[in-house]
């Protein structure tokens, strides 16, 4: 056995991504997920290893009484990634969440036997809480009743009330913008380089969960942005709507926001440095990728056999016709014929884009309240 110490670095755990679905809220869910990376001590990856893990449940304190306990030899995968269901064991589901607070620790071997030599442990939050809804079919906060939509979504505390954050796709990372849970693009999307300009970009849209199989296939249309704004849930396809303009690079909720009113801008006032660069405000990209500009994606249209849709979906990109939200209403067009991207180039109180349909493809410009697909380029 390697005698070398090791660290243990958790995976944003502490929303622990719970599994919700539909069910949650008229039966007590089964189980709970929970991922973890492991480090040794020079901050290398253990990787595609079998390691010993014991995860107990403990009510009232960091050294409380333990109500619950089981074990599991998981498997990290490439990224040291171990990613374990809790909940299995004999007396979860007895488990009173409502009766105080409590703390989830985890121990790890990574020799995969017992001998568990890495050790942490943080307070549950919104988990508890939601467990604690069944016994109820929904849960109340100060702005209404909260339901579940899809497996995947979770509870989050807002400061003033639980909300939900909406299931991200495969592949994705959890992260934290501006105190919200966020999921962001991560190491399960793939690249693809144009040989002709050298460009290496993601390989599908950003919030798809494929690369396109053809130029109308639904699971790569991704998310439709506004530009300048983080991935705060606004991006959904079907989020909430609201009228009211945001005074601040962040409006701290996730509904499209609505301005038919030039210059149709969802913040006031407007702001260009919301999506400069990879380090850009609000850059919505993964790590190591950024919002092209306009001259990069008119590269990449110099590429194509046919500038049109059918180009589009013949180049490397594979770009699919995924639509438009509009600013005036939030309803969906163009789903299906056309394709319509950010750039980061700003043009007065407009915005560079790109778009292309049956008969043409082109460079524009268009209103920042506009909701449009996203493919991040490699910095």
């Amino acid at each position: 056995m390697n005698t070398k110490n090791y660290t243990f670095k958790a995976a944003l755990i502490f929303s622990l991504a719970l599994l919700m679905n539909t069910s949650l809220w008229a039966q007590s869910p089964e189980k709970m997920s929970y991922q973890a990376v492991i480090r040794d001590s020079e901050d290398i990856l253990i990787t595609n290893a079998q390691v010993g893990m014991q995860i107990s449940i403990l009510q009232g304190s960091t050294n409380g009484t333990v109500v619950y306990s089981e074990t599991q030899a998981p498997t990290t995968n490439t990224n040291g990634l171990v990613s374990i269901e809790i909940g299995g064991g004999t007396g979860f589901s007895t488990i009173d969440w409502a009766s105080g607070i409590y703390f989830i620790k985890s121990e790890t071997d990574p020799s995969g036997g017992t001998n568990y030599s890495i050790t942490g442990t943080s307070q549950l939050l919104s988990v508890p809480y939601a467990l604690h809804a069944k016994t109820a079919e929904s849960i109340t906060g100060a702005g209404g009743v909260i339901n579940g939509n899809v497996a995947g979504d979770m509870l989050y505390w807002n400061g003033t009330e639980w909300a939900i954050v909406v299931a991200g796709n495969e592949g994705d990372i959890l992260t934290f913008l501006n105190n919200k849970p966020t999921w962001s693009g991560g190491s399960g999307i793939g690249t693809v380089q144009n040989p002709t300009t050298g460009a290496i970009w993601m390989d599908r849209n950003l919030g798809a969960s494929q690369v396109a199989t053809s130029s109308a296939d639904t699971q790569s249309y991704g998310d439709l942005y506004q530009w300048g704004r983080g991935a705060d849930g606004h991006e959904n396809r079907t989020s909430e709507t609201t009228t009211t303009r945001s005074n601040s690079d962040n409006p701290g909720h996730g509904n499209f926001i609505l301005n038919p009113v030039p210059p149709s801008d969802w913040r006031n006032p407007g702001n260009d440095n919301l999506w400069q660069g990879g380090d850009g405000i609000n850059n919505p990209c993964p790590d190591g990728f950024r919002i092209p500009t306009v001259v990069e994606w008119e590269a990449e249209l110099l590429s194509w056999e046919s500038e049109n849709s059918v180009g589009a979906f013949g180049s490397p990109l594979k770009l699919p016709v995924a639509g438009l939200r509009h600013h005036d209403n939030g309803a969906l067009n163009m789903v299906g014929s056309g394709g319509f991207y950010w750039t980061s180039t700003t043009f007065g109180d407009q915005v560079r884009t790109f778009g292309f349909s049956d008969g043409s493809a082109y460079a524009g410009a268009d209103r920042r309240g506009f909701g449009f697909s996203v493919r991040c380029i490699k910095d």
